[in-house]
């Protein structure tokens, strides 16, 4: 898809991937770019450094825990541009510990890191299917892919992310509908940030290279004008997937020993 005159949405775009998509959405040329973010105050910054930078861009507090508040934003934004082209859902949570973490925990994770993507694709698919044409973009995690050592809620939240953009890409994409999946892995980020203060630490920290939000923002626009589903930040991950694919027992035996290296670095 070509981005020009096109109107987008970004969720969770305060700071981190989200603003960089965002920014780099408004020098592809958008019409207008739709910043949301549950911090209100983070995505007004956000839409006005793209104002600043020569785009097009608004900004909403968004929660997207919320469906009511999804659907009240997706009839907002249609009634007075015509329609959305581009709905990148984005916003996500991170909740570490394993079967013990607390329900409040699980249930944010899923109501963030899934139903948030649900909710998105209820609101905006009718009018697109309606057209004949539209975009997702959802964001998961390389997590999604694989795993995540410490941090269950989100592992599993992201693997029901993942399953969920593959459905929606096969079956709307003989209608008209292009989905992308954003898999990143580290990238430097308040989520990453979190994350290694707790007891994910080490494996975060021996995620590889980390790479900065504008460099991902470019890979997704490229994958957008490519219209390539699955976008992974870095190469190694699609190594590691063929890995597991070829032999899990295998793969899980090595993720044991690393989780076991990482424990002793803490």
């Amino acid at each position: 898809m070509e981005l020009k005159d096109r109107i987008v949405v970004v969720t969770g775009a305060a700071g981190g991937i989200g603003a960089a998509m965002a920014a780099r959405f408004a020098r592809d040329g958008a019409r207008c770019v739709i910043v949301t973010d549950r911090d209100a105050e983070g995505a007004k910054r956000s839409a006005a450094a793209i104002r600043e930078a020569g785009g097009s861009a608004e900004a909403h507090g968004l929660d997207v825990s919320s469906e009511a508040a999804i659907a009240a934003l997706v009839d907002d934004v249609t009634a007075r541009f015509g329609g959305i082209d581009l709905f990148c859902s984005n916003a996500g949570v991170i909740v570490e510990g394993g079967a013990e973490a607390p329900d409040s925990g699980w249930d944010l994770s899923w109501s963030v890191n899934v139903m948030a993507h649900v909710h998105a694709a209820r609101a905006v698919l009718p009018q697109m299917l309606a057209r004949g044409e539209g975009y997702i973009l959802n964001t998961a995690s390389s997590a999604g892919l694989l795993t995540a050592l410490g941090a269950a809620p989100y592992s599993v939240t992201k693997h029901a992310a993942v399953a969920f953009a593959e459905w929606l890409a096969i079956t709307y994409g003989d209608r008209g509908i292009r989905v992308s999946l954003l898999c990143p892995q580290a990238v430097k980020t308040a989520m990453l940030d979190a994350a290694t203060s707790g007891s994910a630490a080490s494996a975060v920290k021996s995620a590889g290279v980390v790479l900065t939000p504008e460099h991902v923002a470019d890979q997704v626009g490229e994958a957008i004008a490519a219209e390539r589903f699955l976008i992974l930040t870095h190469d190694e991950i699609g190594g590691y997937m063929q890995r597991k694919a070829a032999d899990t027992d295998r793969w899980i035996g090595g993720m044991r020993r690393f989780a076991a290296a990482a424990a002793q670095g803490d």
